[in-house]
């Protein structure tokens, strides 16, 4: 039963660590951490991402324009693009050391004292990935705030405002801390030694009272016949031999 609920934790660990590590790629790559609507012309919607910025038409088109400097880019995206890329690396390994650690994997030559361990460390890797992923996405949102309320700007120029991928960030986040958790807590959790079978239990002897009980348990089979007839005709060919009179 312990073994059971330890293979549950590992199966919910591995589901959350990977719709984490999704959520986490797809906020990287979207140019969707700001956006940016134009009173002047409602027409057009501008949205900046880490690597681009786009300007979306009432019609659907979309025109984005590559970031061409690194350096170029406002603080708290630089230190966002060298972060999320590492929460998209760590989140990958830590997904791919949580499989092989897992119960469900039987890999030969692998003990489960190694499995434990892999799994303790690829909670570590998934709990780094998660503050690598909240961290990013919080500054961002933090400087959005601040720049929105910013009494030195006018208020005729038009301010950014949260884009879908903060919030996207903020799922991955969730999901892969609670992940990290889940599997230290499946390392703790674990023994030494395989899990026993659920069929290797010994049957259990009936819980009823002497009337229920089967007969063989008090009454023993009876001998063979055979082998009392043969025991009685030894004993008689010992007699015999012992009355018969001794020579000279």
């Amino acid at each position: 039963m312990a073994w059971n609920f330890n293979g549950k934790i590992q199966l919910g660990a591995l589901l959350l660590s990977l719709l984490g590590w999704i959520c986490s790629c797809v906020t990287t790559a979207v140019p969707l951490w700001k956006n940016l609507n134009l009173e002047l012309n409602e027409m057009e919607n501008w949205s900046m991402g880490l690597w681009e910025v786009c300007v979306i038409q009432e019609e659907g088109a979309m025109v984005c324009k590559t970031f061409e400097s690194f350096l170029a880019l406002p603080q708290e995206f630089r230190a966002s693009r060298i972060l999320m890329l590492a929460s998209d690396g760590l989140g990958f390994l830590g997904l791919l050391l949580s499989s092989l650690g897992s119960d469900c994997f039987q890999i030969q030559g692998v003990s489960w004292r190694v499995k434990r361990r892999l799994r303790f460390l690829a909670g570590v890797l998934v709990e780094v990935a998660a503050a690598s992923t909240i961290f990013p996405v919080s500054w961002v949102a933090y400087s959005t705030v601040q720049d929105f309320w910013d009494e030195h700007i006018p208020d005729i120029v038009p301010r950014w405002e949260f884009g879908e991928a903060l919030f996207l960030g903020w799922v991955a986040g969730v999901f892969l801390a609670v992940s990290g958790l889940l599997l230290i807590c499946s390392a703790w959790l674990a023994k030494d030694e395989p899990p026993s079978p659920p069929n290797a239990c010994p049957p259990a002897l009936p819980t009823g009272g002497p009337a229920e009980m089967p007969d063989t348990l008090f009454n023993p089979p009876p001998r063979h016949r055979d082998l009392g007839t043969q025991g009685r005709k030894s004993r008689a060919s010992i007699s015999k031999i012992a009355s018969l009179p001794e020579k000279g």
